[in-house]
């Protein structure tokens, strides 16, 4: 049994987990707030007691949103949540479990979770996008995570949508995470992604031609990665993916229109299948490679 951990700005989801993947029990907490890493911490481990109280997980692996070092083991920064700057969080839970450990991005995790036994297992290569308080991206090809040299690469979220869009945390202005995640929908409409769902499911016109135009956003994101990598799928996983109905049409149809046949041939665009699962059970897959 290994332990997976998704450490989100807001909740913290934890698992343990069989070696064929089945969860055999889950505990989401609260992420503290603000939200600094020995706090953080501090809430990681009294989960791991509550989660495992007869200490029978043999490793623990961890997604956390933003790049780690290659090696898997520090956590290198956390656009989106404060003092996260070469945290060696691997080190930290080793110290204090005495468990072999491995940090990993979380979108990264979502992409193995969902490689493993989500909607990613019928291809060897394909991208997934989080759509959720930011965007995160995993890339598998040929069957492998691909994380480029020291461990960064998949920041699909970051690519620059709009030159003089509005600034990111990252430093790069228009990113498409400034256009199609939950904070950009807030902004820019004043409600929350769910509201806007229930909405458009109601048939509201408003709601309906926002996530059209969500949907286009999200297309001309999509066009710039399809003709790098022609995948033979794109998975879209994320809260905000839950009224992927109202605006996966208009991004397929962007991609049609922006996309040469030849780099788009027998593309699959689909919703992911685990949910919020994704990445507690990617990162359960990382800890099971350590055990």
């Amino acid at each position: 049994m290994v332990i997976g951990i998704d450490l989100g700005g807001t909740g913290i989801k934890l698992g343990c987990f069989a070696a064929d993947g089945t969860c055999i029990k889950s505990l989401t907490v609260p992420t503290p707030q603000p939200a600094i890493p020995k706090a953080v911490l501090a809430v990681m481990l009294d989960a791991i007691a509550q989660l495992d109280p007869d200490n029978q997980a043999i490793a623990i692996g961890i997604g956390t949103p933003g790049p780690a070092d290659a090696e898997g083991r520090i956590a290198k920064i956390a656009i989106n949540l404060p003092q996260w700057q070469d945290v060696p969080l691997a080190d930290w839970l080793e110290a204090a479990t005495g468990k072999p450990t491995v940090v990993a991005n979380d979108a990264n995790c979502a992409g193995l979770g969902e490689a493993w036994l989500g909607a990613g297992r019928h291809w060897q290569n394909f991208i997934l996008l989080t759509l959720g308080t930011g965007v995160g991206g995993a890339i598998i090809q040929d069957g492998e995570l691909f994380t480029g040299i020291g461990g960064a690469a998949g920041e699909l979220g970051l690519i620059t949508l709009y030159p003089d869009g509005p600034m990111c945390n990252s430093g790069n202005q228009g990113s498409l995470e400034q256009y199609v995640s939950a904070i950009a929908i807030r902004r820019s409409t004043g409600k929350e992604p769910w509201e806007l769902g229930a909405l458009a499911q109601r048939g509201d016109a408003e709601a309906l031609l926002f996530w059209q135009e969500y949907g286009r956003y999200l297309g001309i994101g999509l066009t710039s990665l399809i003709y790098v990598l022609t995948p033979q799928a794109i998975v879209i996983g994320g809260g905000v993916s839950g009224s992927a109905e109202f605006f996966l049409p208009t991004a397929r149809a962007e991609i049609h229109q922006r996309v040469m046949a030849t780099s788009r041939s027998g593309l699959q665009i689909i919703p992911a299948e685990l949910g919020n699962a994704a990445g507690m059970l990617g990162a359960a897959k990382l800890a099971l490679g350590k055990s």
